[in-house]
């Protein structure tokens, strides 16, 4: 495949994957209620809340990203758990069910430090893959660096890949093609204007409203995937005041308007053998990503570009997504568990 030109369309950009309703159907998407939400406290600081499904199989960590919670994997679940994995999809912390931190220490090590405690301390699980996308994804790169000898592999889809300047550089890959349009304006509101997002913000309903818009006008999905009800349930977690501004945390990282106090694992190639999923429907990453991804993951099945998805990959094509997952990771499922192939 030939590499994409940042800033261009390249060859992505002149395949045909616009191609909305013709998508075909989608797994189901359960209640709200399926899954029982459990919660502990993890690393003495703060309760974070999840779902499971499998219990028995082979460990799968599951992380959202933004603007999401444990909800957007809610067609993947039980997909996943019939494939033989043990499916654990937390909420990070300062989003959906899990605590807001007292102290305000929210920030992507934090949620490294969380999902580890939670998936070897609390439920005592040695070894265990990631998928995630977004903050989930970043997020993934750091345990997977930081917890070697926990962390099998990877699934990696539409998130912000190891920052390597001068390797990128070198292969034409200049700056990152994130959008500056008015779908991109968010990034400056909540990295550097939070305060005054904020006091726009001050209702509910607002609040809604506000994530409502990156699950539709401003196109980080294929047009037409979230209908009216997928989108209240997915925006419903964010109509808390201090879940909302803790959801941004990462935006303010980015921006240098809030301090870590250590710095994530971002700066260095990944050996962790990884999965790499593009949903090229997405007006947050560009299709650099794809190019990027070649570079930083050293042991890689893919990119696979999946047609008719975007942002929001796993629920988009979890019809895709679901099955990749599980025949990379297959030979991981304890034999008693395992589906047997043809």
């Amino acid at each position: 495949m030939d590499r994409a030109k940042p800033g261009g369309k390249g060859l992505l950009g002149n395949m045909l994957f616009r191609h909305g309703t013709r998508r075909p159907n989608q797994p189901r998407t359960p209640s709200r209620g399926a899954f029982p939400i459990q919660k502990a406290r993890v690393r003495d600081e703060l309760e974070i809340a999840w779902v499971r499904v499998g219990e028995g199989g082979y460990p799968l960590l599951l992380l959202h990203g933004w603007p999401e919670t444990k909800r957007i994997w809610w067609r993947n679940l039980e997909p996943l758990a019939a494939l033989g994995f043990d499916v654990i999809a937390p909420d990070l912390r300062g989003f959906g069910d899990s605590d807001v931190s007292a102290e305000d220490r929210h920030d992507l090590v934090e949620y490294s430090l969380d999902c580890h405690a939670l998936m070897t301390e609390v439920l005592g699980l040695e070894h265990y893959s990631i998928a995630a996308g977004d903050v989930g994804g970043v997020v993934e790169i750091d345990m997977a660096l930081r917890f070697p000898k926990n962390v099998d592999r990877l699934c990696f889809f539409n998130s912000v890949p190891p920052f390597l300047g001068e390797e990128y550089t070198a292969a034409g890959l200049v700056a990152a093609d994130l959008r500056d349009d008015a779908t991109g304006d968010y990034r400056t509101w909540q990295g550097e204007r939070p305060d005054e997002l904020a006091a726009k913000l001050d209702t509910e309903e607002r609040r809604r409203d506000w994530v409502a818009s990156m699950y539709g006008h401003r196109l980080w999905a294929a047009p037409g995937t979230f209908d009216d009800a997928d989108i209240q349930f997915m925006t419903e977690p964010f109509a808390d005041a201090d879940h909302m501004r803790a959801s941004w945390a990462c935006y303010q990282l980015a921006a240098g308007t809030r301090q870590t106090r250590e710095l994530p694992r971002l700066l260095e190639k990944v050996p962790t053998r990884t999965l790499l999923l593009y949903g090229p429907e997405d007006h947050v990453i560009g299709e650099d990503f794809v190019s990027r991804c070649e570079i930083a993951f050293e042991d890689r099945v893919g990119p696979v570009v999946v047609p008719g998805a975007g942002h929001f990959l796993q629920w988009e094509r979890a019809d895709v997504f679901n099955e990749l997952v599980g025949l990379f990771l297959n030979d991981l499922v304890p034999p008693e568990c395992r589906v047997a192939t043809e």
